[in-house]
């Protein structure tokens, strides 16, 4: 008898847990939040120079435009990331906007970093331009452009 039971518990147990499966999955994210939380780890990779999570992001043919000017590609932004050594105090994204068209999106926001320079503390703030693209179920970011705020 006891086998039995056993079983007959352990089936009561897989009936009920499958039952509350659908309850306890989390809710799905718009498309909106996904973008802005992963722009928001990108900004956090930088900061501990996780490569790798930023790899992960940037498509292939990924450019960047710079705020001096300049312009770069995927290899140059991983680089930069691998040997990020600024002291940043604080970095605060807001100001987010985010349009879609069709499985493109642009992605708009602002940068306030407050860091050490010279032994001071610096203040700078960057408007970003970032152009993702959906692709194989994941968004990878095709374009970056950043402009520095007077």
């Amino acid at each position: 008898m006891r086998p039995c039971r056993r079983t007959l518990s352990w089936m009561l147990a897989a009936a009920c847990l499958a039952a509350a499966a659908p309850a306890a999955a989390p809710s799905a994210q718009s498309p909106r939040e996904t973008l802005i939380e992963l722009e928001r780890g990108w900004n956090d990779a930088i900061y501990r120079r996780d490569v790798d999570f930023i790899e992960g992001l940037l498509a292939d043919e990924f450019i960047a435009t710079y705020d001096d000017g300049s312009r770069g590609g995927k290899a140059r932004e991983l680089e930069f990331v691998a040997s990020f050594n600024q002291r940043v105090v604080s970095a605060v994204q807001d100001d987010f906007t985010v349009d879609f068209f069709g499985t493109t999106a642009v992605v708009r926001f602002t940068l306030r970093i407050v860091g050490i320079r010279q032994g001071q503390e610096a203040e700078i703030r960057l408007n970003y331009t970032d152009v993702w693209v959906r692709r194989g179920g994941r968004w990878q970011c095709v374009s970056t452009h950043s402009t520095r705020i007077s």
